[in-house]
């Protein structure tokens, strides 16, 4: 018996896949509708995974930074002389090959830059540098020219700043801070957030922007599992006013109200239009059992039961939304070629980035796909299990 019940699923489920090869037309239209709903779904998913990526990945694990206990971001930081020299001569921090602590005082201020191919001006970060700064971020790569030298009013660009903004090549000059500043290199830190920024030297910009305070501290440690120690003693430490993390947790705090605002965003749209979708689902299942009453009337005469109809329109209305859900995620991985960029709400400057497509964005995608067929084909398949056969020869 239970072979026969077997053999009774098999004939329903192949006759769904021949009845969508047959109409490819409406087949073709549902998928499509589908499809793009999904593309549109992956795509958002992607934008905001892309965004969280750049910025979690301009920091590592291994370093920590440090800024002014309540502010969101280098912008709004300041830790004075005295508080830096308090936290270099802590016992955890590792050291580099000439015995000196790795660690680096930054000031972070934004400028406006002239975007190619308009007039328009767009805040760009400057970051003031140190000479431990590269040695702490192996991934800073120089494609052109050289380092800025110390104490000089020389500057280099990264390659996304380079692509997007004018007066920025290499041998050309910007000015700002009421100084002339000479670009002598352009350099390249991956998908990473440190390709849209300016990198001078330190303690020139403090000077040129009249700033006395640096905005952040950003140290290497010596072992990974002293950072809660370390936490706990400088965050109670009453000459100072600091907030200690892990340079991944603050870049990730950076991304994360921006990425909840785009998928939130990106959610409520495609839901929206993921309405239209399952409607055309739903008319395009009721069309296909107004069209075969009589096969139906046929396979319940031959024994199979309203089940097994309900579960062949069911599969018929589930591998509409698998071909639309794959061929969404196949247009939406093209997206991985774009880079856009957007303003940092954190900074209020320009942040470039890609779209990232992931194993979990495909099922998510494949899932959701999967409903919008299931929720259309519901009832139209509930309507043709419940077909009498006498009616349906009839028709």
């Amino acid at each position: 018996m239970a072979c026969e019940g077997l053999a009774e699923m098999r004939i329903p489920l192949a006759y769904s896949w021949r009845n969508l090869l047959t109409r490819r037309l409406t087949t073709f239209l549902t998928a499509g509708g589908m499809a793009l709903v999904v593309f549109v779904f992956a795509s958002i998913m992607m934008l905001s995974n892309g965004l969280e990526k750049t910025l979690v990945e301009t920091g590592s694990d291994q370093n920590v930074i440090i800024t002014r206990k309540g502010a969101d971001s280098e912008m709004q930081s300041g830790v004075d002389r005295n508080q830096a020299l308090i936290i270099e001569t802590q016992p955890e921090l590792a050291s580099g090959q000439d015995g000196a602590p790795l660690v680096t005082r930054e000031l972070v201020v934004p400028i406006g830059l002239i975007k190619r191919g308009t007039s328009k001006p767009s805040n760009v970060i400057i970051r003031g540098i140190s000479q431990q700064s590269l040695l702490m971020r192996p991934q800073i790569r120089i494609l052109e020219g050289r380092l800025p030298r110390q104490g000089s009013a020389e500057i280099i660009v990264g390659n996304s700043i380079a692509r997007r903004f004018s007066g920025v090549g290499r041998g050309e000059q910007l000015r700002f801070a009421l100084r002339d500043w000479q670009v002598v290199g352009i350099f390249d830190a991956g998908a990473t957030g440190f390709s849209s920024e300016v990198w001078g030297d330190c303690d020139q910009i403090m000077q040129a922007f009249r700033r006395p305070l640096y905005s952040s501290l950003t140290f290497r440690l010596r072992d990974s599992v002293d950072f809660p120690s370390l936490k706990e003693r400088l965050e109670s430490e009453p000459r100072l006013t600091v907030e200690v993390r892990r340079e991944t947790t603050y870049y990730r705090d950076q991304s994360e109200a921006m990425a909840t605002f785009i998928r939130i965003l990106g959610i409520s749209l495609t839901g929206i239009f993921s309405l239209g979708a399952m409607i055309g689902a739903l008319i395009t299942m009721y069309a296909s059992v107004a069209n075969r009453v009589a096969e139906i009337g046929t396979l319940r005469a031959l024994g199979f039961q309203r089940l097994s109809i309900l579960l062949a329109f069911l599969a018929e209305a589930l591998l509409l939304g698998l071909a639309g859900g794959i061929s969404g995620i196949v247009l939406a991985s093209f997206m991985q070629f774009i880079t856009i960029s957007t303003m940092n709400w954190q900074t209020f400057s320009e942040l470039a980035f890609s779209f990232s497509l992931t194993l979990a964005i495909v099922i998510q995608s494949l899932v959701f796909a999967l409903a919008m067929g299931l929720i259309g084909g519901a009832i139209p398949a509930v309507q043709a299990s419940r077909l009498k056969i006498v009616d349906a020869l009839r028709a």
